[in-house]
């Protein structure tokens, strides 16, 4: 590398680096696709991380051509497009048929759709000195989204696990209600009896007075209603 300067010694080493560590993230999946060989089904899987991939390799390579000295980025990114379409088609193979249906019609708009729409915005409305700014950021993007991409798959697993553990909250703390009404009852009847009491200690002769009604109404109660008869 005695024809490089400094700089591109720095920068062709780094792209080397990227390469590899871009290779390894592609052949990352493969354990998963064993895995679906092996069971001959893909469900429970989901294509949307290898669709993103796909659409970040195929970004990738089209920013590639616009960048002068960019073999790096195109030799990778071509190995990344072939090994995702790969992917794609042996999930394809063992997918049940409404999974099929999902993955061609998102391939069809999200791939093919997305990656020729930004290749004639960009052509069209971008000038070409800043063309390769403008595919650098949106590449930027996608690599973002290839690394989030799983999270189509943990997210609803993680709500759930929330909700779940509200719930249980919520049982946990109102799990006995009738409980504490019947407390709650008792307070109350035992605030009233000793209020009661107090009044007695406080005004013995107003005790005896309700005991005394309370006497009147007992006889009253018990006392035989007459009867009369009239002579017609």
């Amino acid at each position: 590398m005695g024809f490089l300067t400094p700089h591109h010694q720095l920068a062709f080493i780094f792209g080397v680096l990227g390469n590899i560590v871009s290779f390894l993230v592609f052949l990352a999946p493969v354990p998963t696709f064993y895995t679906i060989y092996k069971k001959k089904t893909a469900e429970g899987y989901q294509p949307i991380p290898y669709m993103v991939a796909l659409s970040s390799a195929m970004m990738l390579l089209y920013y590639g051509t616009l960048k002068t000295d960019a073999n790096l980025i195109i030799s990778i990114n071509s190995i990344g497009c072939a090994t995702e379409v790969i992917y794609l088609v042996l999930y394809f193979i063992y997918a049940p048929k409404r999974e099929k249906v999902f993955t061609v019609k998102w391939i069809i708009i999200f791939n093919l759709g997305g990656y020729c729409l930004i290749m004639v915005l960009t052509n069209l409305l971008i000038e070409r000195s800043k063309r390769v700014t403008v595919m650098g950021w949106i590449c930027a993007v996608y690599n973002v989204a290839v690394f989030a991409s799983p999270l189509s798959i943990m997210l609803p697993n993680v709500l759930g696990f929330l909700f779940g553990i509200a719930q249980m909250i919520l049982y946990v703390i109102y799990k006995n209600p009738n409980k504490d009404v019947e407390v709650t009852e008792k307070q109350q009847k035992g605030d009233i009896e000793l209020n009661l009491s107090s009044v007695e200690d406080v005004n013995p002769c107003l005790a005896d007075h309700q005991l005394g009604i309370k006497e009147i109404t007992v006889v009253t109660a018990e006392k035989p209603v007459e009867s009369y008869k009239i002579n017609a």
